[in-house]
């Protein structure tokens, strides 16, 4: 690639030309993020299930991203299952309760 200012060589991943300063017109910058993981990860705190299918597509999406937002996705998917699991609990012990409760009426 040459560059577009001083006309000289320069490598085909290079952003600013070493000889001269000027921006050769690539980007190399991803700025494309893995929406899906992000909002999983934030809805796993507040709204178990959404955020655990959102956290899902974001895992399959991070594949196809090269592993972008992977990490969130799976935390995301963690939390979810951690927090389903202790509704699970509580609500089967506050029924143990109330029927305890009820029988000794």
């Amino acid at each position: 690639m040459f560059c577009p200012n001083c006309g000289k060589v320069v490598d085909e991943k290079a952003i600013v030309c070493p000889y001269c300063g000027v921006a050769t017109g690539k980007n190399n910058v991803s700025e494309s993020s893995n929406t899906l993981a992000i909002v999983g990860f934030i809805l796993s705190f507040f709204l178990t299930v959404v955020g655990l299918i959102c956290s899902i597509l974001g895992y399959k999406k991070s594949n196809e991203m090269g592993g972008k937002g992977k990490g969130l996705a799976l935390a995301g998917i963690i939390i979810s299952s951690v927090s389903l699991v202790l509704s699970v609990i509580i609500l089967f012990s506050s029924f143990a309760t109330i029927a305890a409760i009820i029988g000794d009426l």
